[in-house]
């Protein structure tokens, strides 16, 4: 089986991308994905990888950190750099369990990791939970209707403009629409991760809320998600840092969790 053909064979199931230099693991990983009903693409190295996921589109991916050519944390970076790949779910596969590279890879855009010797079912379990909640997304905060310059009318004879802009929060200078995946604080746009948006939708629809980190895991991220309360305070400082000097808008709870700070 070559290392980078796409394996067709089961229509109807998620393309994913596969991108793993260790020929037994991706053997292990590309096996129980089919076996799953999904449609894998492999590479080896992060360079073939990334023109894989160019070419694919895939609903999501799972890549390995120590790549040849371009490492995955390189790879989450360029694939948060771009519309087409804003919002693609990357599950990192690494033998590195270590807090800070788990903490890097969050950073970087991925949604969630599992660290090797791993389970075959685990790991097909949380693809498919990830598939699960972008699929439940997609239909809560719309498929990309009402994005770009055009409107139109769905099925229901609603507008697509109208029902995009039905989601759209604003608080203090800060809007937040998921439906076009657009957040602009005082007139600026700002480039969120997935993840850092559904947070932050979530604070905004409920300012001076105290939420605690399992609430915010289960709102923005879904109940059924394989992911840290940890990996919450990465996304809030990665949402802060974006906000700039507005940080402290998000305000820590010590010992609880965070608020979106209500200035009406």
């Amino acid at each position: 089986m070559s290392t980078d053909t796409p394996q067709s064979s089961l229509v109807g199931g998620a393309p994913i991308v596969v991108i793993e230099d260790e020929e037994d693991i991706l053997d292990v990983v590309e096996y129980n994905l089919v076996r799953a009903g999904h449609v894998v693409t492999r590479a080896r190295d992060g360079r073939t990888g990334l023109d894989a996921i160019r070419r694919t589109a895939p609903a999501l991916v799972v890549l390995d950190i120590m790549l040849p050519g371009l490492d995955g944390i390189e790879i989450c970076r360029e694939l948060r750099r771009h519309a087409a790949t804003l919002n693609t779910p990357v599950l990192v596969l690494t033998a590195k369990s270590e807090e800070a590279d788990i903490v890097r890879g969050h950073e970087a855009g991925a949604d969630d990791y599992v660290t090797k010797p791993f389970r075959p079912a685990e790991l097909v379990a949380r693809v498919n939970a990830m598939l699960r909640r972008g699929s439940r997304n997609a239909t809560i905060h719309g498929s990309g209707k009402g994005s770009g310059t055009g409107g139109g009318v769905d099925g229901d004879g609603v507008d697509d403009d109208v029902a995009a802009d039905e989601s759209r929060l604003v608080h203090n200078g800060l809007v937040v629409n998921p439906s076009r995946h657009e957040v602009v604080l005082d007139g600026t746009p700002l480039t969120l991760t997935r993840t850092e948006l559904r947070l932050l939708y979530a604070l905004v629809e409920r300012p001076g809320r105290v939420f605690r980190r399992e609430q915010l895991v289960s709102r923005a991220i879904g109940a059924d998600a394989w992911v840290t309360e940890r990996t919450i305070d990465v996304h809030i400082r990665g949402i802060r840092r974006k906000l700039g000097e507005r940080a402290d808008m998000v305000e820590t709870i010590r010992g609880v969790g965070y608020r979106l700070r209500d200035e009406s």
